[in-house]
């Protein structure tokens, strides 16, 4: 009986040793894992085994200057750039205010061994140059995120996307979708839109700019304009948007020259003239804007003359088609050559005073069978519908989209709804 008590005792006691060895490994492995540092990756490099600066691009900096200033001789930073300017000019590509990292040895030398440029934020090049020097584009990983929103014009299509607290973007994404269709320098109080959009997040937390406008409605004038982006080619990611019968948007002119600005004098057959304090007629249509914005070509066509007179300033004419021309006054810098095929929306100058000018604007004349006519006035031909083949496809893609367009409250017609049922 003492020989099992004994037994008995001896294996509590190995059992409670044995269990106190194993508390001791895990506090002890516990430990471990407490002190080793939590690893922080970006840009595919562990930041841990670096020492880290972050910068921004200030006025006067250089590639060059920004290396030596770290310790980097200039004979390396020039094999650096020669290097690299395959993938990505670095010397011409910096841009003031835009944010760089550099990583560092971790040793006394403290040798710069890697540069990171951030062009925005969701692209970066990366010079890695701790061995032989290696140059590559690549973006952060990007989530998105479908939403939905509406506005009412009170004023001017900015401020109605200002009021709703979304992305300034989003005007200019829609003015570019309806420039065929709306007239924007025409709005009225009352117009309103209905958009499906995307907007870009990185970790889940840093805003990075809208994606695409999926679906689009536009009321103006009480009359309605839907549009949806659709996928023509596959092959070669060409989109394009059609209204709810398979339309193009698209017009063989555009509205404008110029993306959203203000009109300041339209065509008009007797006018005051500012500068030469005279009636005389004025053939075309003033759109004022700030100094150096991009002119654009309103539709396909060859640049018949690109010169300067002292009337006209810097100017552009082309010829479309047998039927109609269009000019471009008073350019700051011309952009486009006599002979040149230019395509709708390519910049062909830069908004200016040059000639008879009071301020910097465009004055946008056209013609019709070489008689100039008001743009405004002219029923113009639609461009090109969706090929036949894509039409029931296509038809079929929007149905979900154009539904929940429909469902989406405008906010006065909620408000109504409130106090209706109060």
């Amino acid at each position: 009986m003492l020989k099992k008590v004994a037994l008995l005792a001896l294996a509590v006691t190995f059992t409670a040793c044995k269990k106190e060895k194993e508390e001791e490994k895990n506090a002890e492995t516990a430990e471990r894992e407490v002190s080793k540092p939590i690893e922080i990756t970006e840009f595919g490099f562990n930041l841990n085994d670096y020492i880290v600066r972050r910068d921004t691009i200030k006025s006067g900096d250089s590639f060059g200057e920004i290396l030596a200033k770290n310790n980097l001789d200039y004979g390396k930073v020039y094999q650096i750039a020669e290097a690299a300017k395959d993938t990505y000019d670095i010397v011409r590509g910096l841009r003031v205010g835009k944010p760089y990292t550099l990583l560092f040895s971790k040793d006394s030398t403290q040798t710069p061994q890697c540069f990171i440029y951030q062009p925005n934020k969701v692209d970066y090049v990366v010079i890695n140059f701790a061995d032989s020097i290696q140059t590559y584009k690549d973006k952060k990983p990007v989530t998105v995120v479908e939403r939905e929103a509406s506005g009412v014009i009170t004023s001017s299509l900015s401020e109605a996307i200002m009021n709703q607290e979304l992305d300034y973007q989003v005007a200019y994404e829609l003015s570019n979708i309806y420039a065929w269709t709306v007239d924007f320098f025409r709005l009225r109080r009352g117009d309103r839109f209905k958009i499906i959009f995307e907007e870009k997040y990185i970790d889940d937390t840093i805003y990075a700019g809208i994606g695409n406008i999926k679906a689009a409605y536009f009321e103006h004038n009480k009359k309605p304009f839907y549009s949806f982006k659709f996928q023509t080619d596959s092959v070669n990611k060409v989109s394009d948007y059609y209204d709810e019968k398979a339309n193009t948007l698209r017009r063989a002119f555009l509205k404008a020259p110029l993306e959203y600005s203000r009109i300041s004098s339209r065509y008009n057959p007797r006018r005051f003239h500012p500068v030469q304090k005279r009636w005389k007629a004025h053939l075309g249509t003033d759109y004022a804007a700030p100094h150096g914005t991009p002119i654009k070509a309103t539709a396909n066509g060859t640049v018949t003359i690109s010169g300067y007179t002292s009337g006209n300033g810097n100017y552009v004419k082309i010829r479309h088609n047998s039927t109609y021309e269009t000019q471009y006054l008073h350019m700051s810098k011309r952009a486009a050559r006599v002979g040149q095929y230019v395509k709708q929306g390519e910049v062909i100058g830069y908004v200016g005073s040059t000639g008879l000018a009071t301020g910097p604007h465009v004055c946008y004349r056209f013609w019709k069978n070489g008689k100039q006519v008001d743009p405004y006035k002219q029923d113009l031909p639609s461009a090109e519908p969706i090929e036949k083949e894509l039409k029931e496809g296509y038809l079929t893609y929007i149905r979900p989209l154009k539904s929940r367009l429909d469902d989406i409250i405008f906010e006065e017609d909620q408000e109504e709804f409130v106090t209706s049922a109060e």
